[in-house]
């Protein structure tokens, strides 16, 4: 596979998020190795909180579908999270719960098989002390769970508001290639598995 395409995903919807910032960054780090990469705006996949009663009724918000034919069309996605009360944020697992649940048409199929063995990369920032990593270890369980490959490398910004600056910049070097390397690791690994089902 000569050209890897990722999703990039950010736990966050605020415009001036930390993670975006951080997730740009990865992104960058992506595309040097050879991706192509979608950033996915949370603001245009806006979906309820999951119900199964709703489900049932409704079948899959219209935004669900849409990503679970995104994750489809992709070989891997970089994930950055914001850390609340230390785990990731209810949008990110909100937004993948629903991707899981079985493809629209009556298949059964469920949403995951478009996620499976895909490799997935994690970042994460926050102006505190410990950059988030808190949230870091159940966001790679929970991706883990969801069938994706979460590569080794990964990037926890402490000092964000600091480190990291509105105009894409990055005050510290050590802190841009830890999160270059994630997305890298990300494309390689896509590159390498070709693992795009759609």
């Amino acid at each position: 596979m000569a050209h890897p395409r990722l999703l990039a995903l950010c736990g966050s919807a605020r415009k001036d998020s930390f993670n975006r910032l951080a997730l740009a960054v990865a992104i960058t780090g992506a595309q040097r190795a050879g991706a192509e990469v979608t950033f996915v705006e949370p603001r245009e996949f806006v979906m309820p909180l999951y119900d199964g009663d709703l489900e049932a009724s409704d079948g899959l918000p219209e935004a669900a579908i849409r990503l679970q034919q995104l994750f489809a069309e992709h070989d891997g996605v970089i994930v950055a999270t914001p850390e609340y009360n230390g785990f990731f944020t209810p949008l990110l697992k909100n937004t993948l719960d629903w991707v899981s649940r079985p493809l629209p048409g009556g298949t059964g199929q469920p949403g995951t098989i478009h996620l499976r063995g895909k490799p997935a990369g994690l970042v994460t920032a926050s102006p505190g002390a410990l950059g988030g990593i808190r949230a870091m270890q159940h966001a790679r369980l929970y991706l883990s769970n969801l069938g994706l490959v979460v590569v080794p490398e990964q990037a926890a910004v402490s000092a964000a508001n600091k480190v990291l600056g509105v105009d894409g910049s990055v005050s510290d070097d050590r802190t841009l290639g830890m999160l270059e390397s994630v997305g890298a690791a990300v494309s390689k690994l896509a590159a390498a598995l070709g693992t795009r089902a759609g």
